[in-house]
């Protein structure tokens, strides 16, 4: 099943842009996702296994930092972003 995940990560400290950067090439490493990143926060599509492990993986890796939030919005469907 293809999924889409719109995920924003919110490191509570002042030096907040490093752990989002690092979180957002973590998630990049995989070859089988496609991501998108804007402003506010990152689009993640691929097959469900396949995103739901990475995004495990990476967000266990970023509340490596303490007092971190992430907010995530998961779609049982494929929607990319209008171009």
């Amino acid at each position: 099943m293809k999924i889409s995940v719109d995920i924003s990560y919110y490191p509570l400290n002042e030096a907040y842009k490093k752990p989002i950067k690092a979180f957002i090439a973590d998630v990049k490493s995989n070859d089988k996702l496609e991501v998108h990143t804007g402003k506010m926060s990152t689009q993640v599509f691929g097959e469900m296994d396949e995103v739901m492990t990475t995004l495990t993986q990476c967000m266990k890796r970023a509340f490596e930092l303490p007092h971190s939030v992430f907010v995530l919005k998961i779609i049982n469907a494929e929607l990319h972003p209008a171009v």
